[in-house]
């Protein structure tokens, strides 16, 4: 008689426990309402359209770009970037035209000069750049083909 009871206590605190639990869960799941979206302000503002580069001495160096953009509630239409044009041969083609180049080419020897081409990858800024380039190089120290079977002969005094 005494399990009997034992067991019935134990089951009324098993299931009081389970009560307990999805009350709390419920009160949980309760409090979490649906959050209202919020409102998206749409902006009249353009994107930013950027000049390039200009140095500020020289050709090539540090310098600035300007950005500009429209709307009627853009609260920038206008700004100034710092930028960088490259002092080597990347100049010509402008900072902003990024290309993935092939190896070099083998050394012309009428030229003295070997070549790669190079395929644009990415435009920074806006920039209008040209879908592939090609560019030169010197090709080193040439070695001559020394003349064969002549033999120049030295006059000992």
């Amino acid at each position: 008689m005494q399990q009997q009871q034992h067991q019935r206590r134990m089951f009324t605190a098993a299931l009081l426990a389970l009560v307990f639990i999805l009350a709390a869960v419920s009160t949980t799941e309760a409090g979490k309402k649906e959050k209202p979206e919020k409102k998206v302000k749409k902006s009249d503002c353009g994107e930013w359209q950027w000049s390039v580069c200009v140095p500020t001495s020289g050709d090539c160096g540090l310098g600035t770009r300007e950005g500009t953009r429209t709307g009627a509630e853009c609260k920038q239409t206008t700004k100034t970037q710092k930028c960088k044009i490259p002092c080597n041969w990347k100049k010509q083609f402008g900072a902003e035209c990024k290309y993935q180049f092939q190896a070099w080419g083998e050394c012309d020897l009428n030229t003295a000069l070997k070549t790669r081409t190079g395929n644009l990858k990415r435009a920074l800024h806006n920039a209008d750049c040209q879908k592939t380039v090609t560019i030169s190089k010197p090709c080193g120290k040439l070695t001559k083909p020394k003349p064969q079977g002549k033999f120049h002969l030295l006059k000992v005094a």
